[in-house]
């Protein structure tokens, strides 16, 4: 029984280690960058707190304390960027990776990947939340664009009066590249109340049991990215 708390902040510590590893992959200068930016922080925070009122032993405990929180505070700031740089950077043009990139998403959205399909791995993925049915493409512009109509139609069939959003993942023009995908999306405008929520949901579900398993490779993209969610966000 004594062991119970600590189960969680075990999965906490492994989640963030893991996040880490796959940060590392993808930017090798990322310790440097670490501790460059922890020994900055420090600095500054040893500068602020030795001119704050104080003198001998007190004054030296508290600036090498403000030295280290400061120091820990800009590094930890520094590897959430790098670390989204680097996991986006990894999936970036991999079957699946606008889908991963969504379930970074707050509390109150629904992510349904692949939602439609092509042979050739064009796909569109559904988010429900409160700016209504965002449907997300990602593949070839002018088969996506196709698959998106097709989808607005047959989402259309069960929830008529519920906006319907269309995004391209890409970086051409017109399009949403897969780093400011999510944040693109959580911009968009609220138009659908948290009581309408659970009954849109319960619609969709019809043209869901209707449609076939989409052919996407398993594990397209690193699976981490559900970890980075709680670590990155900034919560």
């Amino acid at each position: 029984m004594a062991k119970t708390p600590e189960q969680p902040k075990m999965k906490r510590r492994q989640q963030f280690v893991e996040t880490f590893k796959m940060a590392r992959k993808g930017d090798p200068k990322l310790v440097w960058w670490l501790l460059g930016a922890f020994v900055l922080g420090a600095a500054i925070g040893f500068g602020l707190f030795w001119i704050l009122p104080g003198s001998g032993v007190i004054g030296l405990i508290s600036s090498i304390v403000g030295a280290i929180m400061l120091g820990l505070l800009g590094a930890l700031l520094l590897f959430s960027r790098r670390a989204q740089a680097s996991a986006y950077a990894q999936i970036e043009g991999r079957p699946g990776a606008a889908a991963s990139a969504l379930t970074t998403l707050r509390r109150g959205w629904k992510t349904e990947p692949a939602v439609g399909f092509t042979k050739q791995q064009d796909v569109v993925h559904r988010v429900v939340g409160p700016p209504g049915i965002v449907l997300v493409g990602e593949g070839n512009p002018t088969r996506v664009k196709a698959l998106l109509a097709t989808e607005r139609r047959r989402h259309e069939r069960v929830a008529a009066e519920v906006p319907i959003h269309e995004v391209v993942v890409g970086n051409d023009e017109g399009q949403v590249p897969l780093p400011k995908l999510v944040k693109y999306v959580g911009k968009l405008k609220r138009q659908v109340a948290p009581a309408d929520m659970t009954d849109l949901l319960s619609r969709l579900k019809a043209i869901d049991a209707a449609r076939p398993a989409a052919p996407l490779p398993k594990g397209p993209v690193p699976t981490s990215m559900k970890g980075f969610r709680g670590q990155m966000r900034g919560r």
